[in-house]
C-alpha cells in the first residue's frame, strides 16, 4: 500500500484509534512527564533508572502519537449506509456467515488492517479468507487458499450493520 493510501476504517475503529491517541496525549504522556521531572530532581540522570525508563517511555508514547496521527489523517470511515447499493455483495464492513463443508457456521467482519480481531471475528481486508469473500454473493461457494492448505465455504449471510447470529 502506498503511505499516501486512504486506510479503510468502520466507525468503530476510527473511535477506537482515536480514543487511544486521547489517552496518550491527555492522561498518560502527562503523567510519564511528571515521573520523569520527579526522577531528574533526584540529582544524577545518568544513574537514575527512573529517569532513563521515564525518558525510554516517553519516547515510545511520542513514536505511537505520530503514528496514530498519521493513520487518522489518512483513514476513510466507511459506513454501513455508505454500502446501500451494494448490500447483496460481500464488501468492506460487512459481517458474512460461512458454513464449511462440514456443516459449520462461522462469522466474519470485514474490517481495516487496523481493526482485524480474531477474537471477534474482525479479519482483515488483506487476509486470505477476506479476500477471497469480496464481492461474492449469497449462495456462492468459495475457495480460500491458507498456509495449511485449501477450506471451502458457502456464503449463508451478508449484512451490513449489526453481526447477525451465525
Amino acid at each position: 500500500m502506498a503511505k499516501d493510501a486512504p486506510i479503510l476504517v468502520t466507525p468503530e475503529g476510527h473511535k477506537t484509534v482515536t480514543k487511544e491517541l486521547e489517552h496518550l496525549w491527555k492522561v498518560e504522556r502527562p503523567q510519564v512527564t511528571a515521573e520523569v521531572e520527579a526522577a531528574a530532581a533526584l540529582g544524577d540522570r545518568s544513574e537514575n533508572a527512573e529517569y532513563q525508563y521515564g525518558k525510554k517511555r516517553l519516547r515510545e508514547i511520542d513514536r505511537r502519537l505520530r503514528f496514530l496521527s498519521d493513520r487518522l489523517d489518512r483513514m476513510k470511515v466507511i459506513t454501513p449506509e455508505m454500502q446501500a447499493t451494494n448490500r447483496g455483495k460481500v464488501g468492506f464492513g460487512a459481517w458474512v456467515v460461512l458454513e464449511d463443508d462440514d456443516g459449520d457456521r462461522k462469522c466474519y467482519r470485514i474490517v481495516g488492517p487496523d481493526e482485524s480481531d480474531a477474537d471477534r471475528g474482525h479479519i482483515s481486508t488483506k487476509s486470505p479468507v477476506a479476500r477471497a469473500l469480496m464481492g461474492k454473493e449469497v449462495g456462492d461457494e468459495v475457495e480460500v487458499r491458507r498456509p495449511r492448505g485449501e477450506a471451502y465455504f458457502t456464503i449463508e449471510a451478508i449484512v451490513y450493520g449489526e453481526r447477525p447470529a451465525p
